[in-house]
């Protein structure tokens, strides 16, 4: 009788062992087509907030260059003709363009004009544009840029009642693209104002068209309910015509198609302090400036373009 037992004791475990290795097999299966659905919903739906990088870039991998205490509140930074040679950045208290080679511990001035909230700046047509938060816009020659001063042509009026913060200077165009952080015609969690404007080589600006960022479709692809947008810099891919438009409250990348569609929607670690500028050199590299603080210096963060 044990001996019986014991045989329907042994039969008992392997049938049990193989229910077991069933389950396993099914489950794994499961997860499987889980993971593969997902991908291909996300696939499906185009770029997402969940899928790390922009194209050509690893954001979780930039070089860092710390700024020269003068440039603590780093804001707009731009490039002349796409040479990264020299960085041109302004920040947002003294008046003053700064000029200086990425690694510099100093860096030269020109003053442009008294104390005031400036937060970004462009070149084109041979004039450098700098913005005020209230939307006035300074313009000086480019040639004068390493004078110790200029008398730059202030323009308000242009732009309607509202606080700035990013532009991009397009010199293939001679045009200028400003987007609003918060206009009283705007309703932030639906539509962010933007503006499109001519220079002249001798400075003088217009409006000549406007443009809209739908905030809804950011919404959408960051996977969130509701984001009250406030944009703090933009800048134009060349080479794709994509644009790209930084948010630093929400601490988001967001790029658009050239017709300003929404494409993805890309999060920023904390290795973004508090991002206000972004440019691209001729190269594809983009660089990102962050404003310090207490224990932090300002920095601009390059990241290579991998084709």
């Amino acid at each position: 009788m044990r001996v019986k037992r014991n045989k329907n004791i042994t039969a008992n475990l392997f049938i049990v062992l193989l229910i077991c290795a069933g389950l396993m097999i099914n489950l794994a299966c499961t997860q499987k087509q889980g993971e593969s659905g997902s991908t291909e919903a996300v696939e499906a739906a185009g770029e997402t907030a969940t899928s790390g990088n922009p194209k050509g870039y690893d954001l979780s991998k930039p070089e860092k260059f710390n700024m020269p205490e003068s440039l603590l509140e780093i804001s707009g930074i731009t490039f002349f003709n796409g040479s990264s040679d020299m960085l041109y950045a302004e920040e947002d208290e003294s008046g003053r363009v700064y000029y200086l080679k990425l690694g510099d511990k100093q860096a030269n001035y020109v003053r442009f004009g008294k104390k005031g909230d400036y937060e970004d700046l462009g070149i084109c047509n041979g004039q450098v544009v700098v913005l005020r938060s209230d939307g006035a816009l300074f313009t000086f020659p480019f040639s004068q840029v390493k004078n110790a001063e200029v008398n730059a042509q202030k323009q308000d009026g242009i732009l309607p009642e509202g606080e700035y913060e990013g532009m991009y200077a397009d010199e293939k165009s001679k045009s200028l693209y400003v987007l609003c952080k918060h206009c009283a015609d705007d309703k932030t969690t639906k539509a962010s104002s933007g503006y499109i404007l001519s220079i002249q080589t001798n400075g003088t600006i217009k409006q000549t068209g406007t443009f809209s960022v739908d905030v809804k479709a950011i919404e959408k692809l960051a996977g969130q309910k509701k984001i009250s947008f406030h944009p703090s810099a933009l800048t134009k891919n060349q080479a794709t015509n994509e644009w790209y438009i930084l948010s630093s409250v929400n601490k988001i990348l967001v790029v658009a198609d050239a017709s300003w569609k929404i494409k993805a929607v890309y999060p920023l670690n904390s290795a973004f302090n508090q991002p206000e500028g972004i440019a691209f050199d001729a190269q594809q590299n983009l660089y990102i400036s962050n404003e310090g603080g207490k224990l932090n210096m300002g920095n601009v963060l390059k990241f290579s373009y991998t084709p």
